[in-house]
């Protein structure tokens, strides 16, 4: 019987003891339940393209997978993709018609705008994305845009000796908006800015995939892919991948000649001129024969 005692004792010691009301009466106050962390595991289906002479685009597939440390959280999980080329000055210039004839009256020289920008998504861009994100990642075509330009621009100030928190962004981007825009619908339609809503797949809220295509006129250097996840219009993570576009054979070595011994190509350039030249009126003697 003592033994059967001092084991029921144990047990109530070992058990829990009940929860107390705090001295003014309330209940202790629940733990906080924390957010389901959400993270994205990509993958490339290649990270180099090679430009040759019979280079007519590539497609680059873009896939990935949700990573949680718990079970997902209630609402709609919403997935954007984009790539961007290496950026650039560009140089628009509006065209006039002046006593009958086009001329080239205006321009306005862009600091830095991407060669290739695509934005994928798995619904409509202005519903997945609120404008404080887009604000915040530039992730819309005229947003990244802008941004790179804002950039740019204080750069530029910044080593004229300005004062980099004095930079007069708003009539830099005021005189650039116009033409901005005007690029940016140019650009469109030669397919260089590209926006392809639901063009990205989303299974089971975990796994997703993008296509996206590579135009032929590809500017050879490094494109960056981005990956957001969305919830409620919000971008809850973001991952990046590289891709190296180079050209390569005879293009290549054509490329570095021309940029590294300038004058040796200008005179193998002659050559070949002459050469083309002489065969093609040797040719018409021949047939005239």
């Amino acid at each position: 019987m003592r033994r059967i005692a001092f084991l029921l004792a144990l047990t109530c010691l070992a058990a829990p003891a009940p929860a107390q009301e705090a001295p003014g009466g309330d209940a202790p106050a629940a733990p906080p339940v924390e957010t389901p962390v959400e993270t994205i595991v990509s993958g490339l289906s290649q990270n180099r393209v090679a430009i040759t002479a019979n280079f007519d685009g590539d497609e680059i597939l873009v896939y990935g997978a949700v990573r949680r440390d718990a079970p997902a959280p209630e609402g709609r999980l919403d997935v954007i993709v984009t790539a961007e080329g290496p950026s650039g000055p560009v140089t628009v210039r509006r065209k006039e018609r002046v006593a009958g004839i086009w001329i080239n009256k205006d321009s306005v020289n862009i600091s830095s705008a991407p060669s290739f920008y695509a934005v994928a998504t798995t619904g409509r861009l202005n519903e997945i994305l609120s404008a404080e994100e887009n604000r915040k990642h530039a992730i819309s075509i005229d947003q990244l845009v802008h941004l790179e330009a804002a950039d740019a621009a204080m750069q530029t100030w910044v080593a004229r000796g300005g004062d980099p928190d004095s930079v007069p962004m708003f009539p830099i981007l005021l005189a650039e908006g116009e033409f901005i825009r005007s690029m940016i619908r140019v650009r469109t339609g030669e397919g260089r800015y590209r926006l392809l809503e639901n063009r990205v797949q989303l299974s089971e809220q975990t796994l997703f995939r993008a296509d996206l295509t590579l135009p032929s006129n590809l500017t050879e250097g490094v494109y960056r892919v981005r990956m957001f996840l969305l919830r409620d219009g919000r971008v809850i993570a973001n991952h990046e991948r590289w891709i190296r576009v180079r050209k390569e054979g005879l293009e290549r070595m054509v490329f570095n000649l021309s940029r590294e011994q300038p004058l040796l190509y200008g005179l193998l350039s002659l050559a070949i001129a002459a050469f083309a030249g002489w065969g093609a009126s040797a040719a018409a003697r021949l047939i005239r024969r």
